[in-house]
């Protein structure tokens, strides 16, 4: 969240730790930038008027700048048609007036959520030949089960939540192992090579899983033309 308002920061992030979500909060456009530059989101919160560049300057700067997707929302009390349009046009998911209600944002943020990560529900996900059964932590390849323990199993599944996306290793540890600074980023690198194995994800397989020097990993889907190509 980037919100140069304490109040309001203090209160949305608030909302957003009681409904389950790690929430990290920004009141300047650079300290966001600087740490956007090197971890990954699941989703952005930014206000439009902010002390250091606006929050059009800033969605501008993950658009193109970094060819960065991660879903974005734009919090303001600006409210006219024409600000709206702006904000959507530069690349906003989403547009939400102060004041806030709290179980709207909630219900945007999820929608948005669905949006940017159709493949995913809270139970299943599908990406075929592979199946996850979220609640009991069972993996399929082609209806055979693989076995994983419980990290390697919601590693692969935030993996495959999130195929084709550029992930943090930051991200990562927060997102299966919860916060935990005693956590070295090595465990990240040790676990996806478990996961790399057991789930053969390799180009031969139709998967290339890739490390991204000094930021972390992403998990692509390809053809055999493709990896032909290569």
């Amino acid at each position: 969240m980037l919100e140069d308002d304490t109040l309001q920061s203090d209160t949305l992030a608030d909302w957003l730790r009681q409904a389950g979500h790690d929430v990290h909060v920004f009141s300047q456009s650079r300290d966001f930038i600087r740490v956007a530059g090197r971890e990954s989101f699941d989703l952005c919160l930014i206000d439009w008027m902010l002390p250091e560049m606006t929050g059009t300057e800033v969605l501008h700067w993950l658009r193109e700048d970094r060819a960065n997707d991660t879903p974005v929302i734009f919090i303001t009390a600006r409210d006219a048609e024409e600000d709206i349009v702006t904000a959507l046009g530069a690349g906003a998911d989403d547009y939400l007036v102060k004041p806030l209600r709290r179980f709207e944002l909630l219900s945007r943020i999820d929608a948005v959520m669905r949006r940017a990560r159709p493949q995913a529900s809270d139970s299943m996900i599908e990406v075929p030949p592979f199946s996850f059964d979220v609640h009991s932590k069972r993996v399929t390849l082609d209806g055979e089960p693989v076995e994983l323990t419980d990290k390697e199993f919601d590693l692969a599944a935030f993996l495959f939540k999130n195929l084709g996306r550029l992930l943090s290793r930051g991200h990562m540890l927060e997102a299966v192992w919860g916060r935990n600074p005693n956590l070295a980023t090595r465990t990240v690198d040790t676990h996806i090579s478990r996961v790399r194995s057991k789930l053969g994800l390799r180009p031969e397989n139709g998967f290339r899983l890739t490390p991204t020097y000094n930021y972390g990993y992403r998990l692509e889907q390809i053809d055999a033309a493709e990896d032909a190509a290569d």
